[in-house]
């Protein structure tokens, strides 16, 4: 079952992407180097924080070998369908 909270993390996130989406649309065509550096510099914060979750995780730790191959699998795959996704769109609007 559906709990508040999680109902909450969820209209979070969707508001910031909303939030997000439109000042983007808003800013479109104009000089945002600044922002560029603050977007490079918030996702270097969100691996860090990600992988410190991770590496601070006993449990986690602990299946990772186990896990290993079917991330790799994963992997391997999301990029390979990627590149073909990318090549049959190039293809299609002619680049």
């Amino acid at each position: 079952m559906f709990s508040v909270a999680g109902l909450l993390e969820v209209a979070g996130l969707t508001l910031s992407l909303a939030l997000g989406l439109v000042v983007g649309y808003r800013l479109r065509g104009k000089n945002v180097h600044k922002v560029e550096g603050l977007i490079f510099g918030s996702i270097l914060a969100l691996i860090f924080s990600l992988g410190f979750s991770i590496g601070s995780n006993s449990e986690l730790l602990a299946v990772m070998p186990s896990v290993w191959f079917n991330a790799l699998v994963l992997l391997a795959m999301a990029l390979f369908f990627s590149v073909v996704c990318a090549k049959l769109a190039m293809k299609l609007v002619k680049i």
